[in-house]
């Protein structure tokens, strides 16, 4: 991960040497291009499991990532977010993809290289936990996330549960994945 640039500006999101090779694996899964409302009915899952009033399902591209699953709960506050999509360098996903290991913020005012994000200054958020979905080709396409707009104690116990959310969002993208590759049945009557 690179700190500094050349100019010698922080920066705030890591390099991510690995977007070139996921993006055509993206497209293979038909992911991360538009919103999906079994997605969205996952990221609901995630919110509701974590009580958080948002959560999302985030595949990263090279440019921008894409919340193709994405929550807002009911009595959440409106400020425009989230959206479903945002730059590479908002958020803290972009992290998670990188580091390849969930990541757990109590309070994203307490780190340096996440205070001055354009997600806390722009919405509000305070706290962010978020998985990999790691496929099984080994590529991590983006994550599973919820945020809060107060600060949270996740704990070992949220850092499990988003992990467990992952797992079980992975195995739903690897069963869409079997089953485009299917062969379809031979119809006997020949219709």
């Amino acid at each position: 991960m690179t700190l500094y640039a050349s100019t010698g500006h922080l920066l705030l999101t890591p390099v991510d040497r690995e977007a070139p090779a996921r993006t055509p694996r993206l497209r293979e899964l038909d992911l991360g291009e538009r919103a999906d409302p079994e997605l969205d009915a996952f990221a609901q899952h995630v919110a509701e499991t974590l009580q958080t009033p948002y959560a999302g399902v985030n595949f990263m591209g090279e440019e921008r990532q894409f919340f193709a699953g994405l929550h807002h709960g009911p009595d959440a506050p409106r400020r425009g977010y989230p959206a479903r999509s945002l730059p590479r360098d908002h958020g803290y996903c972009p992290h998670v993809v990188v580091r390849r290991r969930a990541l757990a913020l109590e309070d994203v005012r307490d780190y340096a290289r996440f205070a001055g994000n354009a997600v806390v200054d722009g919405s509000g958020v305070r706290s962010y936990l978020g998985a990999p979905l790691t496929d099984r080709r080994g590529f991590v396409l983006g994550t599973v996330c919820a945020v809060d707009l107060v600060p949270r104690r996740w704990g070992l116990d949220g850092l499990a549960t988003v992990k467990g959310l992952a797992a079980e969002l992975i195995e739903l993208v690897h069963t869409r994945e079997d089953g485009r590759g299917a062969p379809r049945p031979i119809d006997p009557q020949g219709c």
